[in-house]
């Protein structure tokens, strides 16, 4: 049953036009991804299609009777308690025996007095207060503008988990890759006042756009080269495991057949070796504390030269507080910080910097410096600012007359511009849209130094770094072998009533021994003795393969021995499937 009609739809501000004769449709069940760049409509559709904004010219057509809910990003609240916001006016009993009502308070809002005033609320509390009501409501389509700002990693999960598990139709604008491979099954794309449709989720999106792309014979080799290296990650990477559509996956593959890794790791390990010698940040029986709250004790850590890190944790864990130690803005209250001598440090907080705002972006930039090189390039001030969305007369834009998100490019870019060897990045993606995001990927692919990252955004965090170390509140700080996965499956253990090991003090304990404390130490080197034997069979077999191609390529016009080889090497790919499942099957036993 169709929803929503738009039909011949378009809307400008002034000389920019957002819309132009848009038609589109909604039906039940779509679960819809809108994607672009940030200004260029996304939030102005979705207002159309709930009717908080007048098109002009076209219609908008809702069927009858149509109930929708919509999470604006500029939604106002009003002065009540949070109970009566969120709840209205349901009798307790009423709320307390809807399943769904507990499982959204659960969710968003656990450990909140209902009690407490609406004004008392920061912003992105409010904001999630909103988004509780909205879910508790009934309605036929449900509009989410940006849900999973100031969420965190285990929030998202679980509006994820909740979204998936309702009727309703749904339209979410989000830059969280990971949340709209998630839920949604249809891409809608906002670009130069069209609206590009593709089915499935953000992994189909790429790999079909990748694939008009390669039709249409696209002129702009840079682009192209950001989106082979997105198809590689995804193809390569959990996203590729999912059951997802995909369409013509074959010809978009043809792609990344010579796609290199996305990072060559020993490269910039190598490299980042050269730069920052052995020593970049080594703590010795640290601790921290909050107040009268301690947030880590007597940790003993190190950050090698090149490590890409992943830090993530629950709220008031301590993460920023880490991220503040190692950048050298607070000292331990016990246990010492050793630091490189050739150490140069650049820190993102989540906290902006304030800008002159009379300064023009590409001021603000040559004034660090005019050129830089990430990697084995050189880039001007000028071809940065593009990169990072700064385009022609917005390079000469007024500071104070930029929005909060190109204001936090330009702090991010002034920070890669001073070139350090060493970053720490709390929360670099809020406000950043995906083609940015991209974009900084492609330039951190290529930054040989040492990473340490805090981010809510799954996907990003997954992407850009090698390793995750979790706070769980325990006063320690542990290495998860099965990254993000591990971390939300030991928070949900913890829900069902179990508990958070405790970490010894000083020094931390093997990741096997953490990871997998049923196994006796004959019973671990068992495993991993097994799993070394699979992987010298699968090398093997690699080698082998390669010869097979090189034969195939020979026998190119001798069909009866094209046939044999090609037999061959089936057989060999089927048996490396079934190899590769027994090492996964035997990594598991570890938690690797």
């Amino acid at each position: 049953m169709n929803l929503v009609n738009l039909q011949d739809v378009s809307l400008a501000y002034g000389p920019l036009v957002l819309l132009d004769s848009i038609s589109l449709g909604i039906d039940e069940g779509d679960r819809i991804g809108v994607v672009g760049r940030n200004g260029g409509g996304k939030s102005t559709l979705v207002s159309l299609l709930a009717t908080r904004t007048e098109p002009d010219s076209g219609r908008v057509i809702h069927t009858r009777g149509l109930r929708v809910g919509f999470l604006h990003q500029r939604d106002s609240f009003p002065e009540t308690t949070v109970g009566d916001f969120v709840l209205g006016e349901r009798a307790e009993h009423e709320w307390a025996g809807d399943a769904r009502v507990r499982d959204v308070l659960r969710g968003l809002l656990s450990g909140w007095d209902l009690d407490a005033s609406m004004s008392g609320l920061s912003g992105g509390e409010r904001r999630r207060a909103g988004l509780a009501r909205m879910l508790i409501e009934t309605h036929d389509l449900i509009i989410l503008d940006e849900p999973t700002n100031h969420l965190d990693i285990e929030g998202i999960a679980w509006l994820a988990e909740h979204v998936r598990g309702r009727r309703e139709a749904l339209v979410v604008v989000t830059h969280d890759r990971w949340f709209l491979d998630a839920v949604t099954n249809r891409t809608w794309e906002v670009v130069d006042g069209r609206v590009e449709r593709y089915e499935g989720g953000y992994a189909a999106y790429v790999l079909a756009k990748a694939e008009r792309q390669r039709l249409a014979q696209a002129t702009e080799e840079r682009r192209q080269n950001l989106m082979r290296k997105e198809l590689a990650w995804l193809r390569r990477g959990p996203p590729a495991r999912t059951s997802k559509p995909k369409f013509r996956i074959d010809a978009a593959n043809a792609l990344i057949a010579d796609e290199p890794p996305v990072r060559d790791t020993v490269e910039l390990v190598r490299f980042a070796s050269s730069r920052l010698g052995k020593t970049v940040v080594d703590l010795k029986d640290v601790t921290l504390r909050a107040g009268d709250n301690t947030l880590l004790e007597r940790l003993t850590w190190q950050l090698g030269p090149g490590e890409r890190v992943g830090l993530v944790g629950v709220n008031g864990s301590g993460k920023t507080t880490l991220l503040r130690l190692l950048a050298g803005e607070r000292e331990p209250d016990a246990g010492h910080v050793r630091r490189g001598k050739t150490v140069n440090l650049g820190h993102l907080s989540q906290n902006l910097t304030e800008l002159d705002a009379g300064a023009r972006p590409l001021e603000a930039v040559t004034e660090i410096r005019e050129h830089v090189t990430i990697g084995k390039k050189e880039y001007s001030a000028g071809q940065m600012l593009e990169r990072f969305g700064f385009r022609g007369d917005r390079q000469w834009t007024p500071v104070g007359d930029l929005s909060g998100g190109e204001r936090r490019r330009l702090q991010m870019l002034r920070l890669l511009m001073s070139e350090p060897n060493v970053l720490l990045l709390d929360e670099p993606t809020n406000d950043l849209d995906i083609e940015t995001l991209t974009e900084l990927e492609d330039l951190l692919d290529g930054w040989p130094g040492s990473l340490v990252l805090v981010s809510h955004d799954r996907y990003f965090l997954e992407r850009m770094c090698d390793r995750v170390f979790a706070l769980l509140g325990d006063r320690a700080m542990r290495h998860l072998p099965g990254g993000v996965d591990e971390y939300l499956d030991r928070l949900a253990a913890a829900d069902d009533g179990g508990r958070v090991p405790q970490a010894r003090t000083g020094e931390q304990r093997p990741a096997a021994e953490e990871a997998a404390p049923g196994l006796s130490a004959a019973e671990r080197r068992a495993v991993q003795k097994e799993m070394q034997r699979v992987e010298r069979r699968i090398e093997r077999i690699g080698a082998r393969e390669t010869e097979l191609h090189a034969l195939m390529a020979e026998a190119a016009e001798d069909y009866t021995r094209l046939a044999d080889l090609d037999a061959e090497l089936k057989a060999l790919t089927a048996e490396k499937d079934g190899l590769e499942e027994v090492w996964l099957t035997e990594a598991e036993k570890l938690g690797e």
